[in-house]
């Protein structure tokens, strides 16, 4: 069963991106060489800060959209969380 997981980078100007993708790790190496989205090509390195874990596709990218939607701080009060 393939896992689907959301995830939140910091950007080298301090912003934060979110993504989903099956890959985390070859997902960051995508984004740390060009690769990855465009908002991340003129804005690396990018740093990986939370990953969250879901069994299907449709969930991950529901999530994704919420994330997407918040607030910068909210986004933080969740990186914070994930890093305690």
């Amino acid at each position: 069963m393939t896992r689907h997981y959301v995830y939140v980078v910091e950007c080298a100007d301090g912003s934060l991106y979110t993504g989903w993708t099956t890959d985390v790790d070859k997902r960051i190496a995508a984004h740390n060489t060009g690769r990855g989205a465009k908002y991340t090509r003129s804005r690396r390195p990018v740093a990986l800060k939370l990953v969250e874990s879901y069994e299907d596709k449709s969930q991950a990218l529901k999530r994704e959209v919420e994330i997407k939607r918040m607030q910068r701080r909210e986004k933080q009060r969740l990186i914070d969380q994930y890093e305690q």
